[in-house]
C-alpha cells in the first residue's frame, strides 16, 4: 500500500502566481511528485510579490504560500533545445498543468495536441481567465477582476459598496477544481488508458462558487442584495456588537432560535408570529435584527461567548491573524507547521487541512529555491547526462 494517496503520480508544473500553483501543491501534498517549470534568471513571477520576504531570502510569502513540496528546474520554454526539455520531461510525466494565456504554448509545440503524440496517458490541465473558447478567450485576467465579473462582488459589500473579498477567492477556489478535476481525470485514465484535456476558466469557476446566491436568483428573478456581514440562510446569521467586541452568531433553524433566546432570557420573542418560525424571521429581518442587536450590546462579548456555548447556540469571536494561530483549536488540529529550509532555518507554513487515516498528509518539504533541482530532474526524468546539462546551461536554455 503507498504511504501517500498519490505516491507514483509525477506532475509537470508549468505554471505561475496562484490558481494552478496551488492546484499543484494540494497535489504534491497527498504525494505526487511535483516538478516545477520556471523561467531561468527570473522564476514564477510570485516570487518578487513581497514584501513580504522569507528571512535571508529574495523569496515572497506569496510564492511559499503555494509551491511547497515541490522540486523547481528552470528550463527556457522559447528556445528549441528547452522545448524538447520540457516534451522529454512530459513524455514521462501523468499530469501537465499550465496556466498560459490561450494559445501560447501551441506557438511552442507544449499544447495538449502536441503532447498527447508522446504520451496517449497524459491529463493536461489548463488554467485560464476565459477558458478556451467564446469571445474573452484570449483576455488576460487577474482574480479582482473574476471577483468583479463572476457576480462575487455583487453580493459582497455593503449595501452602498460592492466589496472585493479580502483574499484571491477566485483563485483559491480555481485551485481547488483544478486538484479536483486531475484527480477525476487521473480516475479515468486509470479506467480506460487515456488521458485528456481539461480546460478551465477562472470567470466560470468565480460564477459557480456563488452556489446559493446564484440559484436564489435563478428560482426568484430577484437580484440578491448586499447585506454586509449578513447571511442569507436562517435569521440571525450575521455580526454583531457587543458591549465590547463583535462576535460572529448563527441561529439558522428554530432549536437554535428558541436556545438562543433562551440564553437571552427572552423567551417572549418565541410568541410573536412575526419570529416564531425560521420563514417568519426571514420575512421580518428588518424587524428582528434591531431587537437581537440590542439584546447582544447588553453583555460583553467573552460573557455572551460562554452563555452561547452554554446553549448550544453556533457563535465565534472576530479574531486578528495573532489570535488565529494562539486559537486552542487551532493548534490541537495542527494548522499550523514549521520545516527547516536551508537559507530561512525554521519557515511556518499553513498545513494542509484534509486528516487520512490510512495516507495522511505528514511531509512538509519547503517551496524550493529557484532552479534548485534542475540538475537531478533532468538527470532522473529526462535522462540527460551532466555534460548534457552543462551544454545547455552554458547555452542559456536551463
Amino acid at each position: 500500500m503507498p504511504s501517500t494517496a498519490l505516491a507514483g503520480i509525477r506532475v509537470l508544473d508549468l505554471s505561475r502566481i496562484l490558481a494552478a500553483p496551488l492546484a499543484t501543491q494540494m497535489l504534491a501534498d497527498l504525494g505526487a511528485e511535483v516538478i516545477k517549470v520556471e523561467r531561468p534568471g527570473a522564476g514564477d513571477d510570485s516570487r518578487t510579490y513581497g514584501p513580504p520576504f522569507a528571512p535571508g531570502t529574495d523569496t515572497a510569502a506569496f510564492y511559499l504560500s503555494c509551491n511547497r513540496n515541490k522540486r523547481s528546474v528552470t528550463v527556457n520554454h522559447a528556445t528549441a533545445e528547452g522545448q524538447e526539455v520540457i516534451r522529454a520531461l512530459a513524455a514521462r510525466s501523468d499530469v501537465v498543468v499550465e496556466n498560459f494565456r490561450t494559445g501560447t504554448l501551441a506557438k511552442y509545440g507544449l499544447d495538449h495536441e502536441r503532447l498527447r503524440e508522446l504520451n496517449p496517458r497524459l491529463v493536461y490541465l489548463s488554467v485560464t481567465g476565459f477558458g478556451q473558447t467564446g469571445p474573452y478567450a484570449e483576455r488576460p485576467g487577474y482574480d479582482g477582476i473574476f471577483q468583479a465579473m463572476s457576480g462575487m462582488m455583487s453580493v459582497s459589500g455593503h449595501p452602498e459598496e460592492p466589496m472585493k473579498v479580502g483574499v484571491s477567492m477566485v483563485d483559491i477556489l480555481t485551485g481547488l477544481y483544478a486538484s479536483t478535476a486531475v484527480l477525476a481525470a487521473l480516475r479515468h485514465r486509470d479506467v480506460t488508458g487515456e488521458g485528456q484535456f481539461i480546460d478551465l476558466s477562472l470567470l466560470d469557476c468565480g460564477l459557480a462558487s456563488l452556489s446559493h446566491f446564484a440559484m436564489n436568483y435563478l428560482i426568484s428573478g430577484q437580484v440578491p442584495a448586499r447585506r454586509g456581514n449578513g447571511g442569507y440562510g436562517g435569521i440571525p446569521s450575521q455580526a454583531f456588537q457587543c458591549a465590547d467586541k463583535p462576535l460572529f452568531l448563527v441561529a439558522g433553524n428554530d432549536k437554535q432560535f428558541a436556545a438562543l433566546c433562551a440564553a437571552a432570557d427572552r423567551t417572549d420573542l418565541l410568541q410573536d408570529p412575526r419570529f416564531a418560525t425560521t420563514s417568519a424571521r426571514i420575512a421580518h429581518r428588518e424587524e428582528i435584527l434591531p431587537v437581537l442587536e440590542a439584546i447582544l450590546r447588553t453583555r460583553t462579548r467573552d460573557d455572551w461567548l460562554t452563555v452561547l456555548d452554554a446553549h448550544d447556540v453556533p457563535a465565534g469571536p472576530f479574531h486578528e491573524m495573532p489570535e488565529v494561530f494562539a486559537d486552542p483549536q487551532i493548534r490541537h488540529r495542527g494548522m499550523l507547521v514549521e520545516v527547516e529550509d536551508p537559507v530561512s532555518g525554521r519557515l511556518p507554513l499553513l498545513a494542509n487541512p484534509i486528516r487520512f487515516t490510512a495516507t495522511p498528509v505528514e511531509g512538509y518539504a519547503p517551496p524550493p529555491a529557484l532552479g534548485e533541482h534542475t540538475d537531478e530532474v533532468l538527470g532522473e526524468v529526462a535522462g540527460l547526462t551532466g555534460d548534457q546539462i552543462s551544454g545547455l546551461r552554458a547555452r542559456g536554455v536551463v
